[in-house]
């Protein structure tokens, strides 16, 4: 489901949906920022309920068999020496493939996190897919959009999570994990007008304007000079987003017209 295209009363019931399921929660940390040139270097990943909790978390130091950046070593703390007597991700990886093939896989960015997977196991001769995916920084711009920042150090501040030092893959595994939680039970306890209220205010870009209003770019781009749409300028991804409460109010004019 590619969350954005979607109207908000969708989302909603995709999300009060998927609350039910069971999650696969993981963190990675690596060496860089690139799935098919750099590597994993500490795994973590949890499974959990909203009913129960955690019911398992598995946590392993990798060794990535290529010199960790400096700039690496002092945002994670992990150093070459620390790697240097662990497994490779041929001896690490295979052991937590039964947890990545179950539940719904969640992460704080989780194109980060399942490109890197998906790299690691192609290298070990596996194809990974994960058919159910949940990114909570999509999730935390729906619900919070009155912060001026997602990042997970930032969320884990917001709401006082004691889960020890970021960018360690385990704290950051759990910190996901309760992140998702408070969401997902704001979502089932808030009343429909309250979270449809809070969507309205996300930002779209629009490619998936175009995909929910279903019209091509050139008629959508035509459309959106409409004063009652908020827009503005996001200089991060150098494009226009306009308000979603605006989108769906012009929907539901184009659909009764």
């Amino acid at each position: 489901m590619k969350i954005n295209a979607n109207l908000s009363t969708e989302l909603l019931n995709y999300y009060r949906q998927m609350s039910t399921e069971m999650f696969t929660v993981v963190d990675l940390e690596t060496t860089g920022g690139k799935g098919d040139r750099d590597r994993i270097i500490e795994i973590s990943v949890l499974q959990a309920t909203l009913k129960d909790g955690i019911q398992q978390i598995s946590t392993d130091l990798i060794n990535p068999q290529i010199q960790i950046p400096e700039q690496i070593v002092r945002f994670t703390g992990i150093s070459q020496h620390m790697v240097a007597g662990v497994d490779g991700s041929d001896q690490i990886l295979p052991k937590y493939l039964p947890m990545l093939q179950s539940g719904v896989l969640v992460a704080h960015n989780i194109g980060f996190d399942y490109s890197f997977l998906k790299a690691e196991y192609q290298r070990l001769g596996t194809e990974y897919i994960a058919p159910k995916q949940l990114c909570t920084v999509k999730l935390s711009r729906l619900l919070l959009p009155h912060l001026p920042s997602r990042s997970l150090p930032k969320l884990v501040k917001h709401y006082d999570f004691n889960v020890g030092k970021s960018h360690r893959a385990e704290s950051d595994a759990i910190a996901c994990w309760l992140l998702l939680e408070k969401l997902l039970t704001q979502l089932l306890n808030a009343n429909d007008d309250e979270i449809l209220n809070l969507f309205g205010q996300q930002w779209l870009s629009v490619e998936d304007i175009a995909i929910i209003l279903k019209l091509p770019l050139t008629q959508v781009e035509d459309l959106l000079t409409d004063p009652t749409i908020k827009s503005r300028f996001s200089r991060h991804r150098q494009v226009n987003l306009y308000q979603r409460k605006g989108i769906e109010s012009l929907s539901e004019k184009i659909r009764k017209n």
